[in-house]
Parts: C-alpha cells; sequence; structure tokens
C-alpha cells in the first residue's frame, strides 16, 4: 500500500448500487482504501453486485449479518428507509469510538444514524447534487455535496469530498426537505417533463425515439444558456413575447393530453411569477 494510500481513511461502503458504486470508484482513484463492501442483506442479487464492485477494488465482500468492521469510514449507501436500519445492523461490527459513520440521504439528517451515535461514532449526512442511474457513472469532480453532522464527521467528509474534488456546503437539518425538493425540481422533475414532451411530439406526428432526437439541440442550447446568462436573460417563447393568442392555441390543443395541459398551465403561472414577460394581464387571465 502506498503512503499516500495509508494516509487516508480505510472505506467501508455499506450498499452496491448506482451511488455506492461511483463514490467507491472514485474514493478509490482519489487514494483512498476501499476496505470492504458489504451488501445490506444475503440476497443473492445484492451480494453479486457488492462482489462484482469489491473485485474491481480490490476489497472484501461482507454482508450486515457477518461483517466486523475493519475500515475508520463507514458509508451508508442505502435507500433512505433502510439506513436505521443498516446501521442497526452493524451497530456491534465494532466498537465505533474512533469511527466516522456517514449516510447520504438528501432528505434526511444524521439523526439516522443515532444508533452509531450512541456507540461513540461520528456521523454525518453527506448527499451529492447529482443524479445516478443504471448505465451511467457520473464524476464526482465538481459535484456539489450538502453535509450536516458532528463536527468530526463534517471535517471528514469535507476532506473526503475535497479529495474527490467536489464541492461540500454545509446544510442545517431543518433544511434537509427543502434541500431535497430542490433536488426534485433539477433532475427528476426535469426527467418527468421531457417525458411529458415526447408525449406532446406525438400529438405533433413524432414518435419519442425521433422526439428525443430532434428535441437535444435546443434542450442543450437552453441549459448552455441558463448556465451562462441565468433564467431571466434564457427565457424565450410567446410569454416571453406576451403572444396570449399563440398561448390559448397551444391549451386547445393539449385538451387532448389533459395531464400535458395541467403541466403547461401550472409552468406558464410559474414563468409569469418569475421571468420576463409582456401582455401579463392577458396571459394571467388566460391561464386561469
Amino acid at each position: 500500500m502506498s503512503a499516500k494510500r495509508s494516509a487516508k481513511p480505510r472505506i467501508a461502503i455499506v450498499g452496491a448500487g448506482n451511488f455506492a458504486s461511483a463514490l467507491a470508484v472514485s474514493l478509490h482513484n482519489a487514494g483512498y482504501q476501499i476496505e470492504q463492501i458489504i451488501a445490506r442483506g444475503s440476497a443473492a442479487s445484492s451480494l453479486q453486485r457488492a462482489r462484482r464492485l469489491a473485485h474491481a477494488l480490490g476489497a472484501s465482500t461482507d454482508t450486515s449479518a457477518s461483517a466486523r468492521i475493519r475500515a475508520d469510514v463507514v458509508w451508508f449507501c442505502v435507500p433512505d428507509g433502510a439506513i436505521a436500519s443498516a446501521a442497526a445492523s452493524l451497530a456491534q461490527a465494532t466498537d465505533w469510538e474512533n469511527n466516522v459513520a456517514l449516510h447520504s440521504s438528501g432528505a434526511l439528517t444524521s439523526d439516522e444514524l443515532a444508533v452509531l451515535r450512541q456507540r461513540g461514532a461520528a456521523v454525518a449526512s453527506v448527499h451529492p447534487l447529482m443524479t445516478f442511474v443504471r448505465g451511467s457513472r457520473p464524476l464526482l469532480a465538481g459535484v456539489p455535496f450538502a453535509i450536516e453532522g458532528s463536527p468530526k464527521a463534517v471535517r471528514t467528509a469535507r476532506s473526503m469530498i475535497r479529495d474527490l474534488r467536489g464541492q461540500p456546503f454545509a446544510i442545517h437539518k431543518d433544511q434537509k426537505q427543502a434541500y431535497h425538493a430542490w433536488g426534485m425540481f433539477a433532475s427528476p422533475l426535469v426527467t418527468a417533463l421531457l417525458a411529458v414532451t415526447e408525449r406532446v411530439a406525438g400529438v405533433a406526428g413524432v414518435n419519442k425515439k425521433s422526439a428525443r432526437k430532434r428535441m437535444l439541440p435546443i434542450l442543450q442550447q437552453t441549459l448552455a444558456n441558463y448556465a451562462r446568462l441565468g433564467a431571466p436573460e434564457s427565457f424565450s417563447g410567446p410569454i416571453q413575447r406576451g403572444d396570449a393568442a399563440t398561448v390559448e392555441k397551444h391549451l386547445k390543443t393539449l385538451r387532448s393530453i389533459p395531464d400535458a395541459r395541467e403541466i403547461y398551465v401550472a409552468l406558464a403561472r410559474a414563468a409569469l411569477h418569475d421571468l420576463p414577460a409582456k401582455n401579463r394581464a392577458a396571459l394571467k387571465k388566460l391561464l386561469e
């Protein structure tokens, strides 16, 4: 083991899903020794994923029922509803006095790890503002991580995130739900909007596969404009121009897709509230 790698805390990852895999690989590449990949249960699929990830990183594979913690930092990468039970299942796996325990829920606080805190662990929640799906393993460089918890755990997490070239920032416990809702708007609901957009394309005679391909240039330019100019200066179209007649035609056309029409109205109202628009009175009345 190199001096650089041995100077860093040893890591155990609980879980082997999309985020766990991206995190473990990124930490390994940043010079951290991944000591263990711990499968949440004994299901064949969970063990298979854990073994595959562990093999790639030179780590051992354990289950939560049999694991003995050898790492300094234990990072729980499991669904929100499983964090507390996963922590409880490992409460006897070490004495925890010198350990740091982290979890990566965006909505839940470090209190989910209370059972380990009571045994002496320093605990924190550390959530990346990033999307992780099967078939994609995004880099963590540049990704913001919201962190709250005990001072030691926060210091450890910040150091690790900086080594990943991520961007750690503090968040209060009472802000976690709003933070997670923000993330929901930034990615999952954008994806939902794109799915609805494909259905609207169908009314125009364009199938989903073609719609996705044909939308990419305008989507990419919209994001580029937003990144460079911000939302107000990136806004365009009939609402920005105050073209109530065109908006009215859209609403009539969308009667064949009622839920898409509802989304159109909701977003148009949001645009009138947050973005530059002409002919506001007529548009507001039309959207009532």
